[in-house]
Order: C-alpha cells, then structure tokens, then sequence
C-alpha cells in the first residue's frame, strides 16, 4: 500500500469531521512520517491544537506534541497552551521537557491557584514531583486525576520553591529481603520464584519509567506497624506471617490465563482493608452474616476470594479455598492445600 504524502494527510486530518476516522488518520501521519519528518508532523500536530474543528482532539494531540518534541523546542506554543484550559493538562509536561527547570515557577503558581481545577493543580504537582525527583507524589495515585484536594503537598512545593527548587533524591526502590536472592526454604524459593517473574515486569515498565511514588509488582519488607496491626487482630500461619514480613506483595496483579480476571495478592498494608465486603462491612463496623469467620482474604481475582483457613492450621500453613461471588451465598471449594502450593501456582501463572 502506498504511503499517502505529507501534505494529503495534512488537508485530511483539518477536514475530517468524524473523530474516529480522524483517529486514524492521525495514527497514519505517525506512524508513516514521525520518524524521518518529526519537525513537519509537529507542526501540523500544534497548528492542529491551536485552530482544528475537532474541538476534543485538539487535547488529545498534546500528548503526541509532547512526546514528539525535544528539548527547546515550542516553547512558545507550550506556553500559550498552558494558557489554554482545555489544554493546561497535558501542556504541563511539554512545558517541563521544552524549558526543564525554567517551567518551575509557572507550575507552581499553577498548582498554587485555588481557581484552577484540581486535576490541573495535582497534574502539576505531580510533574513537577518527577521531574525535580522531590516526593511532593509520595504514596499517591499514579493519576494525579485521582487525588483529592487534601493530598495536595502545596505547603511542600512551596518552601522547596522558597529554597531554591533544589532536585531531590527520587523514590528509593521497595526494600527487598536477602532471600529473594539466596532461597533455601520451599515459602523462600516459592517467593523467589514470584521475584523473578514480577522482575521480568518492572523491567518492562521501567523502560515506560515505573513510577516508584506508587511502586507496582514487588515483593518488599512489610513495615513493622503493618506487622504489628496483622498481630492484633490474627493469629497467622508461619508460613504466611513470614511470607507477609519478609516478601509483602506491593500492588502485585497477575494477568495470565489461569486468572483470566486477574489476580491482586495482598500485601501487609492491605490486608485489613481486604476484607471489607467479605468478612466486614465498612459502613456500620459490623461483621458479615454468612461469613466464614476463619476464612482470611488473601487474594482476589475479579473480587472472587482467595482465603487462608485460619482454623486448619498444620506445621505452619494452611489451605486456600476459593469462591465466586454474586451467587447468593458462598460456597467455598478447596482451591490449594497449603499457602506455599498456592504461591508457586501464583508463580507459574505469572
């Protein structure tokens, strides 16, 4: 098929009016022109932004503007876009890879204004957060689309900008525990077995820059005020209490045939909350009838429970048993005879 010329692409992308063939005509112009004519898809992506029909498209171009462009490169444009509200949000990111630290003092005065929209504001916050690898982000949503107004550090980014908007350290990686590396125990070579896999993924969301202000897929140290909250309220297996303490799982979300919904494994930190909706009601603080009160969240997959038998406990572990839910009542079937047969499962699956 040949590949239609520059400036065809161009006339049709300004007088599309449906916005998925526009869609693809867009794809089309990158895919076959970006690499060896990035200048001139630039600027028929910004002239885009600045004056095309399709009002919604003209935000979503930002993000291929941004990633298109180079340092110094469109500042002017960057800067009018900021301006613009229906742009703000995604000019963030062009304004900081066009003029680097130059774009602190906009961006905090635009996090600052209580009169912007709040996903601008932590947009801003956010950006300026990995750029400057300062933890004005630390332990929020990935999506700044997603905080709340309360979680805006703007008491934080202003005195780093009173200081001088020094760059910071960054997120130091999850700590992990020596025997990932050098397992010895069936619960040890079980999690390292895990480790190797979800390694295998934070490789590949490293090249997308996984953002450790929220890391995903990691086996870490539990925090001892985690260890100690699980504690007061359960007497655990070893096996489990041991694989909590020293490989909790951070956010770790198998996507595999096996699990064709996904599973999410809990980690320390989670745990309690995990139960809300099985074993307890948030709203009124009250245990749910019909729960099995041994029965220990420990996974779900598609909001169907894994759960450890706190009640059938044998030289340190457990067995799992697993059902579906939105049956009317739960009927539980023995899914794994111990936690360390369910976590190389997991492994495999991973």
């Amino acid at each position: 098929m040949a590949v239609a010329p520059l400036a065809a692409l161009h006339r049709k992308l300004f007088d599309e009016t449906d916005g998925s063939k526009f869609s693809r005509l867009k794809d089309r112009l990158l895919k076959n022109h970006a690499a060896n004519e990035r200048q001139a898809v630039l600027a028929i992506l910004i002239a885009y932004a600045r004056e095309g029909q399709l009002l919604h498209w003209r935000a979503f171009l930002m993000s291929d503007i941004v990633q298109l462009a180079e340092a110094d490169e469109h500042t002017a444009f960057f800067a009018w876009a900021l301006e613009q509200p229906e742009l703000t949000y995604r000019a963030i990111d062009g304004m900081l890879k066009s003029i680097g630290k130059a774009a602190y003092a906009p961006l905090v005065a635009l996090a600052a204004a209580d009169t912007s929209p709040l996903n601008v504001r932590a947009k801003a916050i956010k950006s300026l957060a990995v750029f400057s690898r300062q933890p004005f982000d630390a332990g929020l949503p990935y999506d700044p689309g997603h905080w709340k107004a309360e979680q805006l550090r703007l008491a934080d980014v202003l005195a780093w900008q009173r200081d001088g908007n020094p760059d910071g350290a960054g997120h130091a990686a999850p700590i992990t525990h020596a025997a990932l590396d050098d397992p010895h125990t069936p619960l040890e070579k079980a999690a390292a077995r895990l480790e190797k896999k979800l390694a295998a993924r934070r490789k590949k969301e490293q090249e997308q820059e996984q953002d450790l202000a929220q890391p995903s897929n990691w086996l870490a140290i539990a925090s001892a005020d985690d260890m100690a909250g699980i504690a007061q309220r359960w007497t655990l297996p070893e096996h489990y209490r041991r694989f909590l303490a020293c490989h909790s799982p951070l956010r770790v979300f198998i996507d595999s045939p096996q699990y064709f919904q996904g599973l999410s494994l809990y980690g320390a930190a989670e745990l309690a909350k995990a139960q809300h909706g099985y074993a307890w009601n948030p709203v009124n603080g009250a245990t749910i009838a019909g729960w099995p009160e041994q029965y220990l969240v420990i996974a779900d997959a598609g909001a169907d429970p894994y759960c450890l038998d706190l009640g059938d406990v044998t030289d340190g572990d457990a067995p799992v048993y697993h059902a579906e839910h939105g049956m009317g009542a739960w009927r539980f079937e023995r899914h794994a005879d111990g936690f360390i047969d369910f976590l190389n499962e997991i492994a495999t699956a991973a």
